[in-house]
């Protein structure tokens, strides 16, 4: 019978030879409902009109896709974000690989870039001032900062009540914060809402009182379109809703 010693030399050996983790995006995506250039609007809680904003997805090389935002206010204070995609065998689906978000304050200045790896596992903060700081992501990890429009999908078509997911923040340091996203009721003929906010657990109630209304907004009549989202513009900026072009805002509700 092998020694003690001999059977952790050779369980040691073992783990060393086998292959490492799997790092990738837990989520399995519907890809998007169309290519392109789509124009939007960036507006205030009255509805007054801040600025342009613009989503352009692409198909690139062996069935990846880009998906690029650009929010602004005319008067200074920009968001940008970008989303890659793989393509998950011959489903259709789609599982992002990376992600990245920039917001630049009044002047222009860069608050910082916020980034996700999900090959390599790593999420990253760079601070403006140059000191950045790092996470390692879970094997199957659920941070979605950029697809939400994605994301969410399920709910607006009803498939699911809730949905929980992750969300990367830099503000001190890099975190990881959990959420969760549900359908608000609506009245009829209403654009379809989904809320998003911090699962912090019986304390959620409580918090969600106290941080800005986040949503967004699909077609009743196609749930997979996305008609508007409301988001800050960056950290400590204003909230703003983001209207694709065409949307009446009226059939987003109060």
């Amino acid at each position: 019978m092998p020694s003690p010693r001999r059977c952790a030399a050779a369980l040691s050996l073992l783990l060393a030879l086998a292959p490492p983790a799997l790092a990738e995006s837990a989520f399995a995506l519907d890809p998007p409902d169309h290519f392109g250039t789509l124009a939007a609007g960036t507006f205030d809680d009255a509805g007054l009109r801040l600025g342009p904003a613009e989503l352009e997805i692409l198909r690139l090389d062996e069935g990846r896709v880009r998906l690029r935002t650009s929010t602004s206010l005319e008067t200074g204070g920009q968001m940008q974000a970008l989303a890659e995609f793989a393509p998950i065998g011959t489903s259709g689906k789609l599982r992002v690989v990376q992600q990245q978000m920039q917001s630049l304050d009044e002047s222009g200045r860069s608050l910082g870039v916020l980034s996700l790896d999900h090959v390599a596992g790593k999420a990253r903060c760079a601070a403006s001032s140059g000191v950045t700081s790092e996470l390692d992501l879970a094997p199957q990890d659920r941070v979605v900062n950029v697809p939400m429009g994605l994301l969410f999908q399920p709910l607006a078509r009803g498939e699911r009540e809730r949905l929980q997911f992750q969300i990367l923040l830099c503000r001190p340091e890099a975190r990881i914060i959990d959420f969760e996203a549900w359908v608000e009721s609506r009245p009829a003929g209403r654009a379809i809402e989904v809320r998003y906010a911090p699962d912090l657990g019986f304390a959620s109630f409580i918090a969600r009182t106290m941080i800005p209304r986040l949503a967004f907004w699909y077609d009743p009549a196609a749930p997979h379109h996305w008609m508007a989202h409301r988001v800050p513009l960056y950290s400590g900026g204003p909230e703003v809703t983001i209207v694709r072009d065409g949307v009446p805002s009226v059939s987003l509700g109060p």
